[in-house]
């Protein structure tokens, strides 16, 4: 079940309504579950042709930066993504990195390339999986990045999503896409979420918690504030935007996960990273980017709420629950 099969979310998509539907981007998963405790994986997000020698306009914004987004620095001065950006478990951050490095060293044209910008962004999914044992390889991150493509996305727990958990339900990765009119043409924007915040889940002003549908279990997560969760979010348009507006962009995606009832806590790594795939043309003027505030914001909350409703009840690290959000319940509660 998606978050629009239940009347929750509305606008136009795109037609898989996802990231993907932004012409040129793939999402690719490695998903790492091994029994009694690795529930982790990996997410890449990867513009078609991307690398040190086809740098993309970027934008960078940090709502909470209690989080380990390697590459942030130079992304937000330069304005430019140079990397696929892959999403996965804190402790394995920095090996994906190192991996990207692999990558871009095997790609053509890229011999002489003595510097390059990692991108990798992550949440901590040390609830349900032992993220000290940091299963993530280099040969995982390679294959999300080569697998990735486009088309419908898996949600839920798939891949850097396996383990997290959101608003006290699993969540996981999440997507949404909205068409709409900017610039005096159709353009595609796309939203992809890395779940794992903390707070309250809100729908049509009301809160909704495990308690409130009957399930057991305690709020997610339980431990002290420097472990509150955090969410990665990434941004994707064929917009003509530059790096200024596509930092405004991201602000919005950011605010949005208001919408949904986080608590921007202490411990919370809250980002979002916009790029567009349109290169070699002027920026469309500041005052026609609402349209793309209001997509980014609309796609961002649905693609919050799909990481929830696809997401399946995981039982993981020392035998810790995080409970599925049921559809049939939600909508029973919000009927009464």
């Amino acid at each position: 079940m998606r978050a629009r099969d239940l009347g929750l979310a509305t606008g136009d998509s795109g037609r898989h309504n996802a990231i993907t539907d932004v012409p040129g981007v793939g999402v690719g998963h490695v998903t790492l579950v091994r029994d009694p405790a690795v529930r982790t994986g990996v997410t890449a997000v990867v513009p078609g042709g991307i690398g040190p020698h086809a740098p993309l306009p970027a934008g960078l914004f940090t709502g909470n930066g209690h989080g380990k987004l390697v590459g942030a620095t130079q992304l937000s001065e330069l304005g430019l993504l140079e990397s696929p950006i892959v999403l996965t478990a804190t402790l394995s951050a920095f090996r994906a990195a190192d991996a990207l490095v692999t990558w871009m060293l095997a790609q053509p044209g890229c011999a002489g390339v003595r510097t390059f910008n990692p991108v990798v962004g992550e949440c901590n999914d040390g609830h349900l999986s032992d993220i000290r044992a940091r299963p993530v390889t280099e040969a995982h991150v390679l294959r999300a990045v080569a697998t990735a493509t486009g088309g419908p996305v898996a949600e839920g727990c798939a891949g850097a999503g396996t383990g997290t958990t959101a608003l006290g339900f699993k969540a996981g990765i999440g997507t949404a896409s909205r068409l709409l009119h900017a610039a005096g043409e159709q353009v595609t924007l796309g939203a992809l979420v890395q779940a794992n915040f903390g707070g309250t889940l809100r729908l049509h002003g009301r809160p909704i918690t495990p308690s409130s549908l009957g399930l057991p279990g305690e709020r997610l997560p339980p431990a002290g504030p420097e472990e509150a969760g955090s969410c990665m979010i990434v941004i994707a348009t064929d917009a003509p935007v530059d790096a200024r507006q596509l930092t405004r962009l991201a602000r919005r995606a950011v605010f949005a996960l208001g919408r949904v009832g986080a608590d921007y806590s202490h411990g919370s790594g809250d980002y979002a990273i916009a790029f567009t795939t349109r290169t070699g043309h002027a920026p469309m003027p500041d005052h026609e980017l609402n349209p793309l505030f209001g997509a980014a914001m609309d796609a961002v909350e649905e693609s919050v709420l799909n990481s929830l409703l696809a997401a399946e009840t995981t039982t993981g690290a020392e035998g810790r629950t995080a409970h599925a959000l049921p559809a049939p319940r939600l909508l029973e509660l919000l009927r009464t």
